[in-house]
Formats: C-alpha cells, sequence, structure tokens
C-alpha cells in the first residue's frame, strides 16, 4: 500500500531523486515478469487439456470396479459380463474382450483355436453353430451368441471366471453370410471382434476336404472318424489315403472357395478385425503375438497338440496329379501345385 501511495502516473514525467528511479523501475519490471508468467501458465494449461482431449483416455467404473485408464477406442470392446450360471468372484472386475473366429472348412481353424485355448486367459467354445438348429434364423444365432459371451456357454474350452478373452469357430457355411447384415449389426452394437482365417492354398484345402470326406466314410482309425489328430501315427494312417480329384469340378471349387472369402470380408469389412492365413501362422509364429495384441492379452508362447495330417509335396497326395497338372497350368491357380 506504501508503494501504491507512493507512485503516481504523473510520476513518469517528474524528475526523481535515484532511489525513486530505481524504485519505480522495480515495480515495472516486477508488473511485466507476472504478465508474462501468468501468460505462460495459461498457454501451458490449455495445451495439457488439448492432448488431454486428443488422448481420449478414460477410467473404466463397472459393477464397482474401478479399472485403470485406457483409450477412448477400446472401451467399446471391455465388457464386465455377470453371467447367470456362475459367479465370477474375483474376477469380476476382469475386462472380457469379444471375438469370432470365422473360416472355411480345412483351413486351419481347428489348429488355430486349440493354439488359442492354450492361453490361460482364453476361453474359444468351438464350432458353436456346426448344427443346424443353432441356426434357424438370425433371431435364434443372436441369442446364442448373447449367452456365449455372457459367460453362459459351456465347452471343454472354458475358462469362464478369469477369461480375458471369449469366443468361438464360426465357419462361412453356418449361417455367418446367410445373416451376415444382423451378425455384423450385433458385432458393432457388442463390440464383437473377427479374426479371419483363411488358407492361400485352396488346392492343398481341397485336397484335405476330399480326404476328410473319405474318413467320415471309411473310419480307417479303429472305426472312428477325426478331423484331427494328434500323434504321428494317426496322421500316417489318414495320409495314406491319396484322392482322385474331379477335373470337371477342380476350377468351379477353386473359385467358389476364393470368392466365398472374398465375399466373407466385404460384408463384415465394417467391423473390427483382423485377416490371418494359415500358411502365414505355419512359416512365422510371430503372427501368434498379433492376434493377442488384437485380443488385448499378455503375451504368452501358444501351444497345440494337434499334428498335421498332410504334408510334403502335393504330388505325393493326388493320384490324378499329372491331370491336375494340366488342369490349372496357365490358369491364376498355376501356383497351388507348388506354393505350400
Amino acid at each position: 500500500m506504501e508503494i501504491l501511495k507512493l507512485w503516481k502516473p504523473q510520476d513518469l514525467f517528474v524528475i526523481k531523486s535515484p532511489k525513486q528511479s530505481l524504485r519505480v523501475v522495480l515495480i515495472l519490471f516486477a508488473v511485466v515478469c507476472g504478465i508474462y508468467i501468468f501468460s505462460m501458465c495459461i498457454n501451458q494449461t490449455s495445451n495439457y487439456l488439448s492432448q488431454a482431449n486428443s488422448l481420449s483416455i478414460h477410467v473404466i467404473n463397472r459393477h464397482n470396479c474401478h479399472y485403470p485408464v485406457f483409450q477412448e477406442e477400446d472401451i467399446h470392446y471391455l465388457h464386465f459380463p455377470k453371467p447367470q450360471t456362475f459367479n465370477r468372484k474375483e474376477c469380476a472386475c476382469n475386462p472380457v474382450r469379444f471375438f469370432a473366429i470365422l473360416s472355411m472348412q480345412r483351413s486351419g481353424s481347428g489348429w488355430f483355436e486349440t493354439l488359442l485355448n492354450s492361453h490361460i486367459n482364453v476361453s474359444s467354445n468351438g464350432e458353436i453353430f456346426g448344427a443346424k438348429s443353432r441356426r434357424t434364423n438370425a433371431s435364434v444365432v443372436l441369442e446364442i451368441m448373447d449367452k456365449v459371451f455372457n459367460l453362459d456357454w459351456y465347452s471343454s474350452s472354458s475358462k469362464n471366471e478369469c477369461s480375458a478373452a471369449v469366443g468361438f469357430k464360426w465357419m462361412l457355411n453356418q449361417g455367418a453370410l446367410e445373416y451376415h447384415e444382423e451378425i455384423v449389426d450385433y458385432f458393432n452394437r457388442r463390440g464383437v471382434s473377427a479374426i479371419f482365417l483363411f488358407r492361400r492354398n485352396l488346392l492343398r484345402r481341397l485336397i484335405s476336404q476330399l480326404a476328410n470326406s473319405y474318413d467320415k466314410d471309411t473310419k480307417p482309425l479303429n472305426g472312428t472318424h477325426k478331423s484331427h489328430v494328434h500323434s504321428p501315427y494317426e496322421a500316417e494312417v489318414l495320409a495314406k489315403y491319396k484322392p482322385v480329384v474331379n477335373m470337371t469340378l477342380l476350377i468351379p471349387n477353386l473359385r467358389h472357395a476364393e470368392r466365398k472369402a472374398a465375399k466373407a470380408l466385404e460384408c463384415f469389412k465394417s467391423t473390427r478385425h483382423i485377416v490371418l492365413f494359415y500358411e502365414d501362422i505355419v512359416q512365422n509364429r510371430t503372427k501368434l503375438a498379433d492376434v493377442q495384441e488384437f485380443l488385448g492379452l499378455p503375451q504368452r508362447e501358444l501351444k497345440s497338440g494337434q499334428v498335421k495330417i498332410h504334408s510334403g509335396p502335393l504330388s505325393q497326395q493326388i493320384q490324378n496329379w499329372d491331370d491336375v497338372q494340366k488342369k490349372l497350368k496357365g490358369t491364376p491357380y498355376e501356383t497351388f501345385l507348388n506354393a505350400d
């Protein structure tokens, strides 16, 4: 107060003593510094708020669970199921991600699912829409998915209480394309991630299909049909059969599989998804790390007890190999003759 009383605007035009002049200079300097510091603080606060908004981070609070901060883009895919058939107990606050493996028969989906299920935090419930009664219409399909994602679906692979990801395997000819509009809407609404698994070499897939059909009819393994085997002996027995490929249907069959995969990707393009190929996973196991990252899982080494049935060159697996070669030469499918 004393300083304010001593200084007046007109004092700027009055010659003061050295002491008075120094005091005025110091006051002006302090005022300027204060304004500068205040403006810097405002600027930094504005930048901080801007960065915070761009990150769009949120704290999840579900069922009185206080969970760490997540990006906004992840929130829609994190769920806290409340099953009717059991109590999740201490795992009630663990978020769960929903997924579906979309594939075609004999594309390695069974093997891939066993790899996923070797992860302690994953429950993939198998081919739940294999039974026609579960896909009579879209409403039935959605009701079953509700049951699976609510953790009320029981299978030998279920680890429901502390699952971090839960899902199932879905063949494209089991209603996935027939009711794709309703399913895509459900996936987007419920936050379900799609994992597409295809096979690049469609000729190998066709040979596997023919051999599997033969096994269903003849059951060479002690009268039991096995789509997948777990010992080298079983694989050797089944691999002895060499199918004869129908030349009239060969290219139409390959084209049909190619178009079905393309249609699936087109139908589900608006969903959160990842596209995998069987050959890539076999040759490069780091692809499994990509899948675990996609599902938000802690990284683990994934293993499967399944043994590959058909290995080695295709020329040793097809009876009429020469006819197949001639048929595919000069076509877009010629590369299937040599590719593994």
